[in-house]
């Protein structure tokens, strides 16, 4: 039977299907009591060659309905045009946000976010002793990692950095919530630093221009300077032209730029 769609006959309709961007899995935390839900994009390369080994960049907010979808188009797109070096990217999709991303905190003001907050610790170590070894063994995977996440997130990240470095390679933050705890992180950064003299990582964090965020940055960047091991390969990306709620996506197309280039490290 023919039928018109916008002025134009066809014999028939094509069955929607699902469209499939990677895959998801489940972890039943025992560390964090709860299931969680993990979704990973896999680029063209690692699916076309088997023999393929791949970096993994994980990111806190992964849900479908939070950032996932966006990084892994960027990751799709620089990858695709070689302006990035091809990643595992690995979203955690969140269940109490603000728990997870948040450390102990002092301030009263602080605690009012969220029923539970200073949760980072646990959410920390459920990244650690279960999922990266659940990553590793689904996987083909180098032992190169790096972890991005904006805003609470990107506190998470900066937090870990400061706290255990070793975790990751890489740490890419944008507008992180350094204000978290009367800005404890920053008022202990050249202690953690200079305690670390051998310390051999990437960090790179941007902020957008909303004032209090930026001024927050700025400190660090000073703490950075003075303080920063021979070792430490770090950035700061000011961008006064972004807002707390547009940074995410040019900041971390720049980001990924600059730390993941092509001819920085072999695949």
């Amino acid at each position: 039977m023919l039928f018109t769609i916008s002025g134009m006959q066809a014999s028939a309709v094509d069955k929607a299907v699902p469209l499939v961007i990677g895959e998801t899995f489940n972890i039943d935390s025992k560390i964090l009591n709860e299931t969680r839900r993990v979704n990973v994009y896999l680029p063209p390369g690692y699916t076309e060659s088997p023999a393929a080994r791949l970096p993994v960049l994980y990111m806190p907010d992964g849900g479908i309905a939070e950032d996932f979808l966006h990084v892994a188009g960027l990751v799709q797109v620089s990858v695709g045009n070689a302006t990035m070096r091809p990643f595992l990217l690995v979203g955690i999709e969140n269940t109490q946000r603000r728990r997870d991303m948040t450390g102990p905190t002092e301030s009263l003001e602080d605690k009012k976010i969220a029923p539970r907050v200073g949760g980072s610790g646990a959410f920390r170590k459920f990244i650690r002793d279960e999922l990266m070894p659940q990553v590793k063994a689904r996987y083909r995977t180098t032992d190169e990692t790096a972890i991005v996440g904006e805003s609470l997130a990107g506190l998470f990240v900066m937090e870990t950095f400061l706290l255990e470095p070793d975790l990751f390679d890489t740490y890419i933050a944008f507008d992180p919530s350094l204000w978290w705890n009367n800005q404890k992180l920053v008022n202990s950064a050249s202690q953690r630093l200079t305690a670390r003299p051998k310390l051999k990582k990437t960090l790179y964090f941007a902020s957008s221009g909303d004032s209090g965020l930026e001024l927050i940055a700025q400190r660090l960047t000073e703490v950075l300077s003075k303080s920063a091991p021979p070792g430490l390969n770090w950035h700061y990306e000011r961008m006064p032209e972004e807002k707390h709620s547009t940074i995410y996506h040019p900041a971390a197309l720049k980001a990924f730029r600059a730390v993941f280039k092509p001819d920085a490290r072999k695949p």
